[in-house]
């Protein structure tokens, strides 16, 4: 996945939250688009206090080159 592929899931409308999984087996969920900012080699994701909350409680950064998959929340079976 590139960074422009995360761009364009992040605007599309209406938007579906999505999971990134990370190469080490870490998935993060990005249930709103503000809550994620892109740059070309790094993705910074703010984490939610709890149940959908548009105010993050913490920001984790992901290296966009360890994304391998982005799948929409509820797929999969995880949660």
């Amino acid at each position: 996945m590139t960074a422009e592929d995360l761009i364009e899931l992040l605007e599309e409308r209406p938007f579906q939250p999505l999971r990134l999984r990370l190469s080490d087996g870490r998935s993060y969920e990005i249930r709103h688009p503000e809550m994620a900012i892109v740059t070309p080699t790094i993705v910074a994701i703010g984490l939610a206090r709890e149940g959908g909350s548009r105010l993050a409680d913490r920001v984790t950064h992901c290296s966009v080159a360890h994304i391998v998959e982005a799948e929409p929340v509820g797929a999969g079976g995880g949660g």
